[in-house]
């Protein structure tokens, strides 16, 4: 199985620096890049193309709606889970796209579990996988964790 390539994106260094230590232990993954800012985010995805993005839902310069497209038109594959201090910022993440919402308050184990979450979906779904593939037939929301 290939390294999944993650690309961490906050402003705050000791964030990516921790996240960064935190993917350094699982064996199939490897961090490919990091920005502080929306324009660098950009910039990142285009340049290395990762499998997934670990996104600061508040990081300067970002604007939600239509950001999604934006990634995904330069990186079809891409996945993307939204870190945020603010819990209630869940619901507007994943309205405007966000594959996963993570609280910062959420033990470090929460974030991996989401991590392999994508990774056993990428071994199950080889293609990309959009949100209109499937209906959503009742029971429980797997992103209500």
């Amino acid at each position: 199985m290939k390294k999944a390539r993650v690309l961490l994106a906050d402003d705050q260094a000791k964030v990516r620096s921790a996240l960064e230590l935190l993917l350094e232990q699982e064996p199939d993954m490897v961090v490919v890049g990091e920005t502080g800012d929306a324009q660098g985010l950009l910039d990142k995805v285009q340049k290395t193309c990762p499998d997934l993005v670990i996104l600061d839902g508040e990081l300067p310069g970002l604007v939600l709606n239509g950001l999604f497209a934006t990634l995904r038109s330069l990186c079809p594959p891409l996945k993307v889970i939204v870190l945020s201090g603010r819990p209630e910022a869940r619901q507007v993440a994943l309205a405007a796209g966000a594959d996963f919402f993570v609280s910062k308050g959420d033990p470090p184990e929460h974030l991996l579990d989401v991590l392999r979450t994508v990774r056993e979906a990428e071994q199950v779904f080889p293609k990309p996988v959009w949100p209109g593939d499937f209906e959503y037939n009742g029971g429980d929301d797997p992103q209500q964790g």
